[in-house]
């Protein structure tokens, strides 16, 4: 294990990059999915089935834990490694995503943001020192700058005051961070679908120099269109021997025309929450667990899925348990999504390495055009 936090790239395929963040707490290998850990647990998963998935790091919400149990009283129990029995590295939001979306119970102002619960109405401040604050009291080995990420759409002149609001915070944030050896900051650029914009924040960030760089403000309403327009030329605005983070997506699909445009690592609550609602995520596209026509399936979900739950359960089983609502149907289910996206970002890497992602993404995109066949 590495002393301090640092970045390797490995591999290069056009765009596509493969690599390694090195931590105190383990490597993480890239192109990377962050399985997300809101409350400090990955909902009807255990800690070490997360591993078992494949993962090599989670992420905390720091809105949600310094609500409950509060920051302060994870730091006392010997912070949030230990407190939810995850050794390896974790990264932690902001909290400004949640923060943002919360409307009408909040008050924007230069210094930071004023809110309340959405648990009890109690108010709370979140501010670029707070938000330091908090994170260094859950002890994450990769924490988030405090930013505003407004909604799409919205005119370029809200995009453009949001955007220089968090360059401001960025740079507060990295004077509260400090020196903390072994532990990493991330920038967030911001600009919503504008390039000029875009270039504006990443110039900012790298003015003020950051151990990685997020790409923020996408997947919030604009469509995968558009995403890939500006994923076309906004990780190029950012350092090259540095990780790159696609914030809060997405889709298989998603993740593989990210990765093919140059992003490193990415987080999304879509195969863990899908899982809980009898959807999977499969090498022949989206299962719907509950329709009828799985009923008599002996099948597994996926044939090629080496997961406990493809290689120990049928459809059938997986359908009867989630309509009955039992909780074994969101475990397994969850299992299975999260083992089939760490199974993507592995075949991501290896067809990388090989030189051959374009073949890999070919071979993707026709598997799941043929779609999900039911049995003769």
């Amino acid at each position: 294990m590495a002393d301090r936090f640092g970045f390797e790239l490995t591999a290069r395929d056009g765009a596509a990059r493969a690599g390694r963040v090195s931590t105190p707490r383990g490597d993480i290998r890239t192109p990377a999915f962050m399985p997300v850990g809101t409350a400090a647990t990955v909902k009807a998963m255990r800690p070490e089935s997360v591993r078992e998935t494949g993962a090599d790091i989670l992420l905390g919400n720091t809105y949600h834990l310094m609500l409950r149990p509060t920051a302060e009283r994870i730091a006392r129990l010997g912070g949030l490694h230990r407190f939810m029995n995850w050794e390896r590295p974790i990264l932690t939001d902001s909290g400004g995503f949640q923060v943002m979306s919360l409307a009408g119970l909040r008050k924007l102002d230069e210094d930071g943001v004023t809110f309340k619960s959405h648990i009890d109405g109690s108010m709370h401040r979140l501010s670029p020192e707070r938000s330091m604050e908090i994170q260094a009291l859950l002890g994450s080995d990769i924490v988030m700058c405090f930013d505003e990420c407004p909604a799409l759409p919205a005119d370029e002149a809200e995009i453009a005051r949001a955007m220089r609001l968090s360059m401001r915070w960025a740079e507060r944030s990295k004077a509260a961070f400090g020196d903390r050896p072994g532990h990493a900051l991330f920038g967030i650029m911001q600009g919503g679908l504008s390039r000029k914009l875009r270039a504006e924040s990443a110039a900012a960030l790298r003015g003020i120099g950051f151990d990685g760089y997020a790409i923020g403000g996408l997947a919030v309403g604009e469509g995968q269109e558009a995403m890939f327009d500006v994923l076309d030329y906004a990780p190029g605005l950012l350092p090259e021997d540095q990780p790159r983070y696609l914030m809060g997506v997405g889709k298989p699909d998603d993740l593989v025309g990210a990765v093919k445009r140059g992003v490193d690592m990415f987080d999304c609550v879509l195969p863990s929450r899908s899982g809980r609602t009898g959807q999977a995520f499969t090498r022949r596209g989206v299962v719907n667990i509950r329709n009828a026509r799985h009923q008599d399936d002996p099948r597994p979900l996926d044939e090629a899925c080496g997961c406990p739950c493809c290689t120990g359960y049928s459809r059938a089983y997986l359908h009867h348990v989630t309509r009955a609502k039992e909780i074994i149907g969101a475990m397994l289910m969850t299992w299975h999504n999260l083992h089939y996206y760490q199974d993507l970002m592995a075949d991501m890497r290896e067809a990388i390495a090989a030189g051959r992602f374009a073949d890999f993404e070919a071979k993707f995109h026709a598997d799941r055009a043929g779609g999900d066949i039911a049995p003769v």
